[in-house]
């Protein structure tokens, strides 16, 4: 009675040794996980509203043997992020801890719950005690809290036991509950059941065989006449959009953004292209054409010049009236299915306007088409950070922290201009970027990008080269893409550049992806990166898409950041 009476007083939870810290945070275990543990009625709480109880701190909390996770619950309202280390004092008998969420992130502003996984090795046996370190901190401050929440843990050798899990965690329940693990017996009964039931699912298939072989004969002695064909046809892609665009379940509601890249097919009727073009439209002698400084297997990206317009007051002028362009094109064996590919993606960004994107200029269509855009001196942002990574000039100078920081700057600005415009991009990345001596920079389309940069793009099974790795959960798996999604990406871009340009998550096959992030698995912190660039990254790649930090917010992190960089270089 007296020890109970001992851990009754800590959960009690006095504030008499409590310490001040920031934002609303609170972390803590739910009553009834409480009672799951250790049998006793009452919340252990770590932070309540911007106030640590080091008694509840330094309680070691006992995990029976035959529970194998725990769970805590936090919320916050402001942004603070976190990074967590799970330790095991003796790996021989206890695994190291693993949880279900990211190891780096942003504190969750709704009330959630975080899992802890616990697992004997079976080697040996004992009383183990393993360490839940928490750090909090808010961006652009030193203000670093470190919680260390220390459990003991119960192992025997070679034994196996159900792990009992609450019913409702997060809830301040009376009555702890359990999961039993049930035996199931097959009796002779059962079998008879299980029979009868092949019997009928046999039957039930070879209707339906019977009834597409009837179909099919009935196809072939009836051949439909093209006009029936295209009807088919459409009705089929009618069919196909209507199941692509339902949500997954009754309570995702549908964002209304233009997107940037169709999913289901692009424009396919090449003159209604040619008269969205037209206005745009050139004649190809006034373009004159340079160095190539990109090449695919069919996509060539040129340095070139466009001349005045004949009869404009500017012909008779010298040729520094001529304009430096940047060309894209199909060569010459390229199918026509391509040039309408390279048409689509390059009018994309048609008719915005913003001093960070780059949208198209002109376009030549007889023949094969050109594509002309805004020429950027040190051009291609992923080429420049993997090739040259040297300052404008003859100084001879390495991109500086501060340099990377002034260009994730501006793609911010570029992306809330997109997000007011409401249109996603799709497929931000540095591949997909352009900057000028000043490193200036400007977001493109992804137009030839697929071709010239195909170790960036992989097909799942489904014909379509995506984005894999820099794309977010939801995109991977139900092809929703908001501006949420464009976070995601943006954290990978952010990666892009303090690696210099490096391919995100190397060697990790793409089909694996989904399952890799939802574990919560991300990829680590580059070297010599800071750790506020870093915390901004992990809060991007929140697994729940309203997690995710706006554009807006990002700009602002980054702005203090940068502000901060230049005070101290």
């Amino acid at each position: 009675m007296a020890k109970i009476a001992a851990v009754w007083t800590i959960l009690a939870l006095s504030l008499s040794n409590v310490v001040n810290v920031f934002g609303r945070f609170n972390l803590y275990i739910t009553e009834d996980e409480v009672n799951r543990l250790i049998g006793l009625h009452g919340a252990l709480v770590y932070v309540r509203d911007d106030w640590v109880n080091q008694a509840a701190v330094r309680y070691v909390v006992p995990v029976p043997r035959d529970i194998n996770r725990l769970y805590l619950t936090w919320s916050t309202e402001d942004t603070i992020f976190y990074s967590m280390d799970l330790v095991s004092e003796n790996t021989r008998i206890l695994y190291t801890p693993r949880t279900n969420i990211s190891m780096d992130g942003q504190v969750p502003k709704e009330l959630s719950v975080f899992r802890i996984d616990v697992r004997c090795t079976g080697k040996a046996e004992g009383d183990v005690e393993f360490r839940i370190q928490i750090n909090v901190s808010i961006f652009s401050t030193r203000n670093i809290t470190t919680l260390n929440l220390r459990r003991t843990k119960a192992c025997y050798r070679d034994s196996v036991f159900p792990s009992r899990v609450p019913s409702s965690i997060g809830k301040n329940t009376s009555k702890p509950t359990t999961t039993k693990m049930h035996l199931s017996i097959i009796t002779s009964s059962s079998i008879f059941y299980i029979g009868i039931g092949c019997l009928f699912g046999l039957i039930i298939l070879v209707t339906l065989v019977g009834g597409l072989l009837r179909f099919l004969s009935v196809k072939t002695e009836d051949p439909v006449n093209g006009s029936d064909a295209s009807s088919t046809g459409l009705l089929a892609h009618t069919m196909a959009n209507s199941m692509y665009n339902k949500p997954a379940n009754g309570q995702h509601q549908r964002i209304d953004f233009i997107s940037l890249h169709p999913e289901i097919t692009i424009m396919s009727d090449t003159e209604t292209l040619k008269a969205k073009l037209q206005d745009i439209g050139i004649e190809k002698c006034r373009i004159t054409f340079g160095d190539i400084l990109l090449e695919g297997t069919f996509g060539r990206v040129y340095q070139g010049t466009l001349a005045p317009c004949p009869g404009s007051e500017t012909e008779s002028q010298s040729q520094t009236c001529e304009k430096e362009v940047l060309i894209k094109t199909i060569a010459d064996h390229g199918s026509e299915k391509q040039k309408e590919i390279l048409l689509n993606d390059s009018c994309l960004l048609q008719g915005l306007s913003h001093k960070n994107l780059l949208p198209i200029m002109h376009v030549a269509l007889e023949g094969i088409p050109i594509v002309l855009f805004p020429f950027l001196k040190l051009g291609n942002l992923k080429k420049f950070l993997k090739d040259g990574r040297i300052g404008p000039g003859d100084k001879h100078q390495a991109v500086s922290t501060k340099d990377l920081v002034h260009l994730a700057i501006q793609v911010t600005h570029g992306m809330m201009y997109l997000g007011k415009r409401k249109v996603v991009h799709k497929d931000l990345a540095t591949r997909n970027c352009v900057i000028d001596e000043n490193y200036n920079l400007k977001i493109t389309d992804n137009a030839l990008s697929r071709d010239i940069f195909p170790s960036d793009y992989h097909c799942l099974g489904d014909n379509e080269n995506r984005p894999v790795k820099w794309m977010a959960v939801e995109s991977l798996v139900d092809r929703q893409f908001t501006s949420a999604s464009d976070v995601w990406a943006f954290g990978v871009l952010l990666w892009e550049l303090v690696t210099f340009g490096h391919t995100p998550y190397m060697d990790l096959d793409p089909f694996e992806m989904v399952n890799y992030l939802r574990s919560g698995y991300r990829m680590s912190q580059p070297h010599n990166c800071p750790d506020e660039l870093f915390s901004l990254m992990a809060c991007c790649w929140a697994l729940m898409p309203q997690d995710r930090p706006k554009f807006s917010q990002l700009c602002a992190a980054l702005t203090d950041f940068h502000r901060a960089l230049g005070i101290y270089i």
